[in-house]
């Protein structure tokens, strides 16, 4: 495919993932709307013993207990509403940090009590995360764009060892690494093979990319968006026909979109 006919950035936008991301908002609703409570009620039970200590106590832990739920609240409503429009709302730019450090663990923890599975509430999350990078309009020159890969996506037959050097992949086109290294050459971008956090992160000091591509299941995906924080992960999940770590795929088209989006300028080789 000729890259100048490729669709302009306006009308590139990747596949969204399986899960939507309301049910992401809607926890985050339930958790801001918690923490907002638990720190009314420590603001209010001390509050009533220290008026006999001083008339001005309670007034003074107001002034730090008020500030902190009014930040919650603008927090939430912000993160809620850029996730719903697209566009940000009350500096809800600056807040993909908060919803990768705070919301999250918080999620998981209410997606729990109602009944939301892990992998769910992080899908969700994923999607949300990858609403509020492509909001930024971040645009990246091809070579400090990074294309992170997990191991499993290797053919479990295959006899090259990848982890170090893609490059050893013969190519013969039975898992998706081929077609990963034929967009790698084509974009100009970094492409590197993962087996954990520990790899990836080194993998990220030694690339020094300002944007990665992670391709991974929902657990890899959410810790290495949390791990990485600031530098933004653009996840995208991957297909697991023979269950978790072991001949895994995905859709080479969901990489190719998110490339055009983000790389610029575009390439002229085919």
């Amino acid at each position: 495919m000729n890259a100048h006919d490729s669709p302009s950035p306006a009308d590139s936008t990747p596949k969204a993932q399986p899960t939507g991301k309301r049910l992401f908002i809607g926890l985050v609703t339930g958790a801001a709307c918690l923490l907002c409570i638990t720190l009314g009620i420590f603001w209010l039970i001390p509050t009533l013993g220290f008026a006999g200590i001083h008339p001005w106590l309670p007034q003074i832990t107001a002034l730090v207990f008020f500030p902190a739920m009014f930040c919650v609240a603008w927090i939430s409503i912000g993160l809620i509403g850029h996730a719903h429009t697209g566009r940000p709302i009350f500096g809800s730019n600056r807040m993909r940090g908060l919803s990768v450090r705070l919301f999250l663990p918080l999620a998981e923890v209410l997606g729990r009590v109602i009944g939301c599975s892990p992998e769910e509430v992080r899908r969700s999350f994923i999607k949300v995360n990858n609403e509020l990078i492509l909001s930024g309009k971040l645009v990246c020159p091809p070579g400090r764009v990074l294309i992170l890969l997990p191991h499993c996506l290797q053919a479990s037959v295959c006899p090259h060892r990848l982890i170090h050097n893609p490059d050893n992949c013969g190519r013969c086109g039975r898992c998706t690494h081929a077609g990963l290294l034929h967009l790698r050459d084509a974009w100009g971008v970094q492409l590197a093979v993962a087996t954990g956090g520990t790899i990836a992160r080194r993998i990220v000091v030694q690339t020094q990319p300002r944007l990665i591509i992670a391709v991974a299941c929902e657990r890899d995906l959410a810790s290495g968006i949390q791990d990485t924080y600031p530098l933004p992960v653009y996840g995208i999940l991957n297909e697991r026909p023979h269950g978790p770590c072991l001949d895994t795929s995905l859709d080479l088209n969901a990489v190719e979109d998110a490339l055009r989006i983000f790389v610029r300028p575009l390439p002229d080789a085919t």
